[in-house]
């Protein structure tokens, strides 16, 4: 069914005051504010407003509203519009106001393709025609309706194959046109049927959102290819419809089935205002309603919903014990059953939370209004977006991050911000229904198949009146039985914190969700990049993972250009270009365990430094006070000093200089990284960030004053390896653990000649592959080859050799160092394998990124 059934009023002439005696004056009530005038959002351009900027970016645009007021005027070409961007007063335009503020005209368009049913009718009309639904969608059906779900879901599911890739939107839109046929209907559509429905939807719904931006509605009825395209699809839809509605009956079905079908329902059903059984028209345009209302929604929340888990899999893993646990595999649900379901359900409001499919709903104010504290004049559109709604910090923290953990318990149920199945009396009738849709189809594609996601292939959005996730392909894999995803464990000895018997394939039960506190750090980066940067319980220490998924780390990648991008970091044009680097590669590598928010800090952190870095390519590497001017300041952050506070970020790439944003942006990373670690831990990693950033103003003293080609190896090194940011990032080992390693660990002299060692391997590493990239630079470059070729005298190949029997050294040494370590701290194995992933994942992913290709005139040189 439907997430959002809009639904429409007859018109009604406007309420007007009682008439005043002659002689007498009217009573005046208290004065009261005076209500305002919505304002006029920035940006309209002549002749078109603000209709370039919605077309070409609708969510962004919508989301960069509320910043101006809880209703905002746009300009729609020669028409104004008024946007309510704050949820409570949406809520009041669908409940309180509903009877002034009938639909608009995004709806307006769909009266030819759905008539005068429930989805376009208001008023008395509306409440006789749900009257006449309502036994469909009540609570005795649902039992029957999951037991139809089920055995549509099981017989689809089992005729995919091992390693068939699947186009997951498609095949949700067949899944769900599928339950609303043979649910409601009990019918069967053929195949033909059901591509032709598929094929036409698209048409459907861009004609529907064209048609209602025309300024003049005879424009409708002229012969332009979309117009033709509306018109054909519309044809397509009541021909299905009437194959659902009047084809004939199969022959299982039991007498009693016969009488209860929607179709059923509605031929014996009397019109209350004449007194006569309904119309056949009656009849199609209810049917219409479902099959249309009921299966793009649902498919394209499933579709979501698949990708989410994809991009989570620890969600996935819960999600599957709980299904083992209330709904083993085989059994048909009840709703006792789904009843249990809590975290399941937590999911699934997460996904349409996240993902509301509506982008664009509209009412007609039919007579003047008052909405909050702004004055509506009557015939003004009013236009309001559930995904935009869904999506804003101020009632969802961290908005873009999917967290299940903000639904349970109870959380946010009935919260007026949350509208999927809009409010008041024209709520969606299907509700329930839609909710146990996702759940049966999700549960039962679930156990029987593990998805995998096709490199390049992952949901994207595509907006038009709905939110559609299109693109994403999965390979298919047998899910493992439920005994082997649960083995049974033996009890945890003494000696080894993670148990024995942990099965290196199976996720661990994920840890409670940290809580998030109420502070307004929560919410300072949730409108760019979906992520959180307030403070957060200490986590505990994790037990080791299951090697990430491909797709969680095309995820992070997904989330670090929108990161950088709204950070004013990057510019859309220089992104593909940096992507070309591959950094969240190098992360992955080298962080090979690492989820969550934690690999969205690690990807951020590296890609900031390579920016930065990338800055001392240009003037500031070769003139130190340009180089102070840009480093002092970050390295003030790391020790609380009070700097120059940046443009907020949201405006940052329009009024800040680069230099502003890279502030910025580190004010927020060092936060993140350093929230709820230890003192002890802030302090050694403000050191060693410290001596990192020094190293930038070091080498423009050294360029700027010609000492670079005399400079020793020893020098070069001390700079390298303190330049790399290699500290650091070992420090984030112990974040990403959730504890410092043992004082008594970094203690030892052996773990410093360990960290030495990474360090220094992994820049010998980079100075092999960055090697003729750098030597082609304007500036001098610090690269210990070209060192050694400076000092010694010797040849490239020889130099070249020279470092890398280097990093084999280093190496050998490190295997060592760590055995010596492991035998007196065997509980810092973690962090003692964690340095030598490290090491690893430099040399993977410097051995293949375009971080270092030569290009000259655009074309990268062999």
């Amino acid at each position: 069914m439907p997430l959002t059934i809009e639904t429409r009023k007859r018109a009604v002439p406007p309420r007007t005051a009682p008439p005043t005696a002659p002689g007498t004056t009217p009573p005046t009530a208290p004065r009261a504010a005076r209500p305002a005038v919505p304002p006029l959002a920035p940006g309209a351009l002549p002749g078109l407003g603000h209709a370039a900027a919605l077309l070409r970016d609708p969510l962004g645009f919508l989301g960069s509203l509320p910043r101006h007021g809880g209703v905002v005027r746009i300009r729609l070409g020669p028409r104004t519009v008024c946007v309510v961007t704050d949820a409570a007063l949406v809520h009041t335009l669908l409940v309180a106001l509903a009877h002034d503020c009938p639909r608009g005209a995004v709806q307006d368009t769909l009266k030819t393709a759905f008539g005068d049913g429930l989805l376009m009718s208001e008023g008395q009309a509306h409440r006789d025609r749900r009257r006449i639904l309502q036994p469909a969608f009540g609570p005795e059906r649902m039992a029957e309706y999951l037991a139809v779900m089920h055995r549509v879901v099981e017989e689809r599911a089992g005729r995919w194959q091992s390693g068939q890739v699947l186009d997951v939107a498609k095949e949700m839109n067949h899944l769900a046109l599928e339950i609303v046929t043979r649910s409601l209907f009990d019918a069967r559509l053929g195949e033909g049927a059901t591509l032709a429905f598929h094929r036409a939807l698209p048409d459907l719904v861009k004609g529907q959102i064209v048609q209602s931006l025309y300024p003049h509605p005879a424009l409708a009825r002229l012969p332009l290819p979309v117009n033709r395209r509306f018109d054909a699809a519309v044809r397509v839809l009541n021909q299905v419809v009437d194959q659902a509605v009047n084809g004939r009956a199969p022959l299982h079905r039991s007498a009693s089935r016969r009488g209860d079908t929607l179709p059923a329902l509605l031929r014996a059903a009397v019109d209350p205002a004449t007194g006569r059984p309904l119309t056949e028209a009656d009849v199609r345009s209810e049917a219409i309603t479902m099959f249309g209302a009921g299966t793009e929604t649902v498919s394209t929340t499933l579709t979501w919903l698949l990708d989410e888990l994809l991009r989570h899999p620890e969600v996935e893993a819960r999600m599957l014990a709980e299904l083992d646990e209330h709904l083993p595999a085989g059994t048909v649900p009840t709703p006792e059953a789904l009843a249990k379901l809590g975290y399941t359900r937590s999911v699934t409001q997460e996904v349409v939370r996240l993902h509301a499919p509506n982008a664009f709903l509209m009412r007609t104010a039919q007579v003047p209004v008052e909405l909050g504290p702004y004055r509506i004049p009557a015939g003004t559109e009013l236009l309001y977006s559930l995904t935009a709604l869904h999506r804003d910090p101020a009632r969802y923290p961290d908005p873009l991050r999917f967290r299940p953990e903000r639904w349970q318990g109870g959380a946010g149920s009935g919260r007026p911000g949350f509208l999927p199945f809009g409010a008041g009396k024209h709520k969606c009738i299907g509700e329930a229904f839609a909710w146990a849709e996702l759940t049966v189809a999700a549960a039962a594609i679930l156990r029987r198949w593990q998805p995998t996601a096709v490199p390049g292939a992952r949901a994207r959005e595509v907006v038009w009146t709905t939110v559609q996730a299109q693109g994403l392909r999965v390979r298919l894999a047998p899910r493992a039985p439920r005994e082997q995803r649960h083995p049974q464990r033996p009890p945890r000895s003494a000696g080894d914190p993670t148990g024995p018997g942990r099965c290196p394939i199976t996720p661990p039960a994920p840890a409670p969700a940290p809580a998030v506190t109420g502070t307004d750090t929560d919410t300072d980066r949730s409108s760019s990049t979906g992520r959180s940067t307030g403070a957060v319980l200490p986590k505990q220490p994790q037990p080791p993972q299951p090697p990430r998924r491909p797709a969680e780390l095309r995820a992070a990648t997904t989330r670090h250009a929108a990161w950088a991008v709204g950070r004013g970091l990057l510019t859309p044009a220089e992104l593909p270009r940096y992507q070309a680097y591959g950094l969240p590669e190098l992360i992955g590598l080298a962080y090979p365990r690492t989820g969550g928010a934690d690999l969205d800090l690690l990807v951020d952190m590296l890609g900031w430094f390579t920016i930065l870095d990338d800055r001392f390519d240009g003037p500031p590497g070769r003139r130190p006070a340009e180089a102070r001017a840009i480093v002092d300041p970050l390295i003030d952050v790391l020790h609380g000093r009070a700097t120059t506070p940046a443009p907020d970020h949201e405006d940052a790439s329009e009024c800040a200089s680069g230099d502003d944003r890279l502030l910025d942006a580190w004010r927020e990373l060092w936060q993140r990284q350093s929230a709820a670690m230890s003192p002890a831990w802030r302090a050694r990693a403000a050191r060693e960030w410290q001596a990192c950033l020094a190293t930038f103003p070091a080498e423009a003293g050294h360029r700027a004053r010609g000492t670079v080609p005399r400079l020793g190896l020893a020098e070069t090194l001390r700079l390298r390896r303190d330049g790399s940011c290699l500290y650091p990032f070992m420090n984030i080992l112990e974040r990403v653990h959730g504890a410092d390693a043992s004082a008594a660990l970094h203690a030892e002299p052996a773990l410093r000649r360990l960290r030495a060692h990474t360090a220094d391997a992994a820049t010998l590493i980079n100075d092999l592959y960055s090697l003729d990239r750098e030597e082609r630079q304007s500036a001098a470059a610090f690269n210990t080859v070209l060192t050694l070729q400076r000092v010694r005298g010797c040849s490239r190949g020889r130099a070249v050799g020279a470092v890398r029997a280097r990093i084999d050294r280093l190496r050998q040494e490190s295997e060592r160092l760590r055995g010596e370590l492991l035998r007196r701290h065997p509980a810092g194995r973690w962090y003692l394998d964690g340095t030598r992933e490290l090491v690893e994942g430099a040399q993977a992913w410097t051995s293949t990124s375009d971080r270092y290709l030569v290009v000259e005139g655009g074309v990268p040189l062999p």
